[in-house]
């Protein structure tokens, strides 16, 4: 699914979305903006500029086993992306994107999520590690399970990077827990799921591509295969009116109106 947003979404766009769970904005952000933020990006990886997450930390399939290991301090995840310079928040605010996730969510003021994604998604050739099948709400916990998540591509993003794969009209399911692991990961190896993740869709992405997506979609991703690292700059979004459950994750830093 692809379309192109200036100044919102018209009737069409938001039928695509409601129908899929996921939409593509082409060139969202211009060349000059995704060179900038690359750059910035750049010098928060050399050297890795904390808070952030490692491949063998979290021990996704194909991670380094340690931190001891060759690879063992790769970089998966830069937190806390919003906080970190005029660059990120900037983007956050774009009122391009804002606009967009306001639309997608029904409309009405929104806010910046800081305790989940706020972050700078990196995937480097040989330690990126593979993503399980999964959808974000099982992490989260907001009085509606109502979220959209925007993810700008600062490079190519397919098959052969690691892109991201998603299940089209899977944020319209109810899933009993069962079918996911211990680790809230959808299990492929029953039958019923496997039958469901048989329609995936990979999500190809060129630099300024957004991939606005639901927070009940299902989507999962391989490893990098190609001999670049992949950089994405993630933030989720929410209705100001959908508060998080209180003493949960998702009320560990406070939301930011936009």
């Amino acid at each position: 699914m692809q379309t192109t947003i200036d100044t919102g979404l018209g009737d069409t766009r938001l039928a695509e979305f409601q129908r899929d769970g996921f939409l593509v904005a082409r060139g969202l952000a211009s060349a000059a903006r995704c060179d900038a933020l690359h750059e910035e990006i750049d010098r928060c990886l050399d050297p890795p500029l904390g808070p952030l997450e490692l491949e063998a930390e979290l021990g996704y399939p194909g991670a380094p086993a340690s931190v001891d290991e060759t690879g063992g301090r790769t970089p998966r995840r830069l937190l806390h992306a919003y906080s970190r310079g005029p660059l990120f928040r900037d983007w956050a605010r774009e009122p391009v994107v804002t606009r967009a996730v306001s639309a997608l969510m029904g409309g009405g003021p929104v806010a910046l999520v800081q305790a989940h994604h706020n972050c700078i998604m990196t995937k480097y050739p040989q330690y990126g590690s593979q993503t399980g099948w999964h959808q974000d709400i099982r992490y989260w916990s907001f009085a509606s399970p109502v979220l959209v998540n925007a993810w700008l591509a600062l490079g190519p993003e397919a098959s052969e990077q690691g892109g991201l794969q998603v299940v089209p009209g899977s944020h319209r399911e109810v899933f009993a827990i069962d079918r996911f692991d211990e680790a809230l990961f959808f299990r492929p190896d029953l039958a019923a799921n496997r039958e469901l993740l048989d329609r995936a869709v990979d999500v190809e992405l060129s630099r300024g591509d957004v991939l606005f997506f639901h927070c009940r979609l299902l989507h999962a991703a391989g490893r990098n295969q190609s001999s670049r690292v992949k950089r994405s700059l993630v933030f989720t979004y929410n209705r100001r009116d959908n508060p998080p459950v209180a003493g949960s994750r998702s009320a560990r830093l406070a939301q930011i109106p936009l």
